[in-house]
């Protein structure tokens, strides 16, 4: 008999963890989320919580053990968990894009460098690292968010090529504006610049807007799990805004795409 699926998500406290992690329990997998303080999180039908902070080597290492000695092994990663920031670049401070950093980036990195380990071992896995739009496209006074997500798509591409000798592939998944408390209560640079503040209150208000008119994340954990259980593809966009954006940023000139960038943010 076929093996269970085990599959690993980071940050499913809330938002599109959450809403990924209960799509691959109704799809009968062995599901495992990471939340900060399980005492403090919500249960998740299907899914057993383990507590890690993917700041944290020795927070990582614990969680790892905790899911192989009840699993045996790890067959799919879901790197979730990420925070944002939105402010002028001129204004971010570089304590804040180290912590921003810390999670999108090395967060992520950490995680998987405990558990290629186990897939090399067992000679197969996915891993499904959890990007943006703004992994391909900018976004005004998301510098530093925007380049976190670039970073995340260069180190997926490249370690795709270096794990695949061992049976594992790496994905990406590239949302949009999406309805969750993250992007509606999105933190913001403790400096500010006044010469920016008139643009930054545009931006500010047009994606609240965005956000609110945004589907719930039912569609994105959808994507997740295709990309983690489907036939390999490097990039998956959810459908609507996210493939448009995708299929624009690949086909149309840099000027038009820029204008409507542009307007989305509300800038002339």
């Amino acid at each position: 008999m076929k093996h269970q699926t085990v599959v690993l998500i980071t940050g499913v406290s809330s938002g599109i963890g959450r809403a990924t992690a209960g799509k691959f329990a109704e799809q009968g997998c062995c599901v495992f989320g990471t939340v900060r303080n399980t005492a403090k999180a919500q249960a998740i039908p299907g899914v057993t919580l383990i507590e890690m902070d993917i700041r944290d080597d020795a927070s990582i290492a614990r969680g790892i053990q905790t899911i192989i000695q009840l699993a045996q092994r790890i067959d799919v990663l879901v790197n979730s968990a990420g925070t944002t920031l939105l402010g002028a670049a001129e204004a971010t401070s570089i304590a804040e894009a180290q912590t921003l950093f810390d999670t999108n980036l090395f967060g992520l990195l950490r995680v998987i460098k405990a558990v290629l380990p186990h897939m090399r071992e067992q000679r197969s896995g996915r891993i499904v690292n959890v990007s943006s739009v703004l992994g391909f496209l900018p976004a005004p006074y998301m510098a530093l968010y925007s380049a976190s997500k670039h970073a995340v798509e260069g180190l997926s591409e490249t370690l795709d090529h270096e794990v695949r000798q061992f049976g594992i592939r790496v994905a990406l998944v590239e949302p949009s504006f999406t309805k969750t408390n993250l992007d509606l209560n999105a933190p913001q640079t403790a400096s500010r610049i006044p010469d920016y503040d008139a643009e930054l209150g545009v931006v500010t208000r047009a994606i609240q807007d965005n956000v609110q008119k945004a589907p719930d994340p039912d569609g994105v954990a959808a994507t997740i799990v295709n990309a983690a259980l489907g036939a390999w593809k490097m990039r998956h966009t959810p459908k609507g805004e996210a493939s448009l954006l995708a299929r624009l940023r690949r086909f149309m000139p840099a000027g038009p795409v820029e204008k409507g960038l542009r307007k989305t943010f509300g800038l002339a």
